[in-house]
């Protein structure tokens, strides 16, 4: 099979307004900026907890976000679960790994992800790449399961094949232990060539987040 060339459709645009469709979906669901890019809200934080299966360490997310009131590092929440939407002003969600697994519902929308498998063996990681969306005779996505310990990023694609237009791809995220931001790291553009090497990192980096460290 021939490699895909990845490369976005739409032109990252915080300052300009998204289309009316986009802005009531965002009031609809009360959306708010997500620091990976795009939407999210949190729709559920299980209130039964379980120990925490993670080292307690800082990451490299730490310093952008406030401590959830009432965290404790020794504890995870059974499950939490977001709203994630990507739109044509945002339309991409940069490099990051959660520790815990992630289970994804498609709702509406086109999209593709691509899964860096940091975790596996290896000096040069496999990257894996696939499109959600409905049409699934054609090989697309409707649910997808990231697990703990693989870079993932995901970019939106037009609402139909070789179309311009979309009005947004919306998904669930429900994470397994719950969501710490202390369990969530971005990546940086040394840590893509350590994974992948310089001529492949380079292809990707556009899909790096630009608050990623080295």
């Amino acid at each position: 099979m021939a490699p895909i060339h990845l490369q976005p459709h739409f032109t990252v645009s915080p300052d300009k307004p998204e289309s009316p469709q986009i802005q009531s979906l965002i009031s609809a669901l009360n959306l708010e900026p997500h620091i990976e890019g795009g939407y999210y809200i949190e729709t559920d934080r299980a209130k039964e907890t379980v120990p925490s299966p993670f080292p307690t360490q800082k990451s490299t997310t730490t310093d952008f976000v406030p401590q959830r009131p009432g965290f404790s590092p020794d504890i995870r929440n059974a499950s939490t679960t977001i709203f994630y939407l990507l739109t044509p002003n945002g339309p991409q969600g940069g490099f990051h790994r959660n520790k815990a697994r992630t289970v994804h519902t498609l709702h509406r929308g086109r999209g593709r992800y691509v899964i860096i498998h940091a975790d596996e063996e290896g000096k040069e990681k496999r990257v894996e790449t696939f499109v959600v969306g409905q049409d699934v005779e054609k090989g697309e996505r409707l649910q997808w399961i990231v697990e703990g310990g693989k870079f993932k990023a995901s970019y939106l694609l037009p609402g139909e094949e070789n179309g311009k237009e979309s009005e947004g791809l919306l998904i669930s995220e429900t994470v397994v232990p719950g969501f710490e931001y202390c369990d969530h790291d971005f990546l940086s553009l040394e840590g893509l060539k350590d994974l992948l090497g310089d001529k492949k990192a380079q292809s990707l980096s556009w899909l790096l987040s630009p608050l990623g460290k080295e």
